[in-house]
């Protein structure tokens, strides 16, 4: 496991996260903060929120985000890429309109977003929707 500050929150920390998590993500999702969360602070500005030892949120410069561990259970909106891109997304590129097979037009920019293959409709990364998903999808090129 990586090594930085290690702590279990007050009880006042625990119903805060509870309450931002469901408003955030919904009541499902506020279910998978027990009472024997943990706290890991990797570097300045990212937490890993742990839960019996497994990483369930994390927080990114105040932003809190679900792990793919749990994303699944949330069912957070979702956008779709096609398989050429599955690759360089799952190493940390960003999701570009080429890329994108679908996207729920319910999304609003600053939406945490699932980003799933096509095929499988597997969640790959978790990210943070800079367009709304009616925007997401730029029309492919005609040959």
């Amino acid at each position: 496991m990586p090594s930085g500050r290690h702590y279990r929150p007050r009880k006042d920390e625990l119903k805060n996260l509870a309450r931002e998590v469901k408003v955030k993500f919904g009541e499902s999702a506020a279910k998978n903060i027990d009472k024997e969360f943990e706290i890991l602070e990797l570097k300045e500005g990212i937490e890993l929120i742990l839960s019996s030892n497994k990483a369930i949120f994390f927080r990114r410069n105040g932003e809190l985000f679900p792990t793919l561990d749990i994303v699944d259970a949330i069912k957070l909106r979702r956008v779709v890429i096609d398989m050429g891109a599955v690759p360089y997304v799952a190493n940390g590129a960003d999701v570009m309109g080429l890329g994108v097979v679908s996207a729920d037009p319910e999304i609003k920019t600053g939406d945490v977003v699932a980003v799933v293959d096509e095929r499988h409709g597997k969640s790959i990364a978790v990210g943070l929707a800079i367009l709304p998903g009616s925007e997401m999808k730029t029309r492919k090129e005609e040959s």
